[in-house]
């Protein structure tokens, strides 16, 4: 892939980004791609963070994948760093040639690069097919997760 570029992510490339956020059954019922308002907002603080690493993989000019990589000192597991990945996203016409592996090597070997000894990722209890591709990379599925809408 190498016309491919995994770069940060820049304002123009929202509708993009928003667009493959809203291209499955759950983000459909969530995103608004026609009203970008909300996101530039949500834009500025992640750009404006540089423990956030919101990124898109370019060919050619294109926006056909993007991910999230937040980064989060602590104090357990021996005051450990850890990344996590968030918002996977892969164009519908790059799906199954290998762009989600890619993505996800960079957002691994860019955590090591930042002192990171653990990467973790959350995904959707209904994304049966995400979950196999993650423990396909590694991943283990340790953890049950829980959430609160406020």
């Amino acid at each position: 892939m190498s016309d491919l570029e995994i770069r940060r992510a820049t304002e123009d490339d929202l509708p993009g980004i928003v667009a493959m956020l809203a291209d499955d059954p759950l983000g459909a019922t969530r995103e608004s791609p026609d009203d970008l308002t909300p996101y530039r907002g949500a834009f500025a603080v992640l750009d404006a963070d540089p423990h956030q690493h919101l990124v898109v993989a370019d060919r050619d000019g294109r926006v056909v994948g993007t991910l999230q990589l937040t980064v989060i000192p602590g104090l357990s597991r021996r005051g450990a760093t850890r990344s996590i990945i968030e918002a996977v996203r892969i164009h519908a016409d790059e799906r199954g040639a290998g762009l989600g592996t890619e993505l996800i090597d960079w957002a691994i070997s860019q955590s090591r690069k930042l002192g990171c000894q653990l990467v973790q990722l959350t995904s959707d209890a209904t994304r049966v097919d995400a979950h196999r591709f993650y423990e396909r990379l590694g991943f283990e599925a340790s953890h049950l997760g829980f959430k609160l809408t406020l």
